[in-house]
């Protein structure tokens, strides 16, 4: 029998959440077999309920476990695969790692609403972004500096080495890149360093891959 878990997955070049356990997985070595179901495809709509309750990805099976939620999936891998090594050594780095990706989690609303997912996207010159996306983009800057400045003195990811946190935050460094928001010298230095990791470039290489399209996305910023 089969024990590896499946991942059920959107496209590698749109879908934001479905990054985070991929990588997660990936970069920790855990095996695993996936699923990817195209985004706003007849085949999606057809499918998707037999992965997820919630009708979306990702969603992860393993054994007689379902769980759809990026966070729960990586805080199962943690538990089930990882013995603990997803979070950082150290409590209070843990405390503070767990508290940025929950915040990524279930904040910047502006700046994901502006700035999608568009993995094979760079775009020619800075896309202008509103206030909000301005002031989100302000904080995850922030956010960065700070974990790096306090936990990360041993490597160039937010805590040294790579954990829940950067999958979290790696979605984000696509949309900074795509859309070319002006990033302060050390953001870009971490930035640089997610894109250099072995399974962000075997993703964005699997995205280039990809023959759908969505026109929505891909048609932001031109006239």
């Amino acid at each position: 029998m089969n024990d590896r878990p499946i991942l059920v997955i959107g496209n590698k070049n749109y879908s934001s959440w479905s990054m985070r356990p991929w990588l997660l997985m990936k970069a920790t070595g855990v095996a695993f077999d996936e699923l990817r179901i195209p985004l706003n495809t007849p085949a999606f709509d057809e499918t998707i309920r037999n992965w997820s309750p919630s009708a979306r990805v990702p969603a992860l099976r393993h054994r007689d476990v379902t769980v759809w939620d990026s966070l729960a999936i990586a805080e199962y891998v943690n538990e089930t695969f990882l013995d603990g090594r997803g979070w950082p050594d150290a409590s209070a780095a843990r405390a503070h790692a767990r508290s940025i990706s929950a915040e990524m989690h279930s904040g910047m609303f502006d700046l994901r609403g502006e700035c999608p997912l568009n993995v094979r996207r760079v775009m020619e010159r800075p896309h202008a972004i509103g206030e909000g996306a301005r002031r989100d983009a302000a904080r995850v800057q922030a956010i960065w500096r700070e974990a790096r400045s306090r936990f990360g003195a041993d490597g160039h990811l937010l805590f040294g080495r790579f954990t829940i946190a950067d999958a979290f935050f790696a979605p984000v460094v696509f949309r900074f890149r795509t859309y070319r928001v002006p990033l302060d010298a050390d953001a870009q230095r971490y930035a640089d360093a997610v894109l250099a990791l072995p399974a962000v470039q075997d993703w964005i290489a699997e995205a280039a891959a990809e023959p759908e399209r969505i026109e929505h996305y891909d048609r932001i910023g031109i006239a």
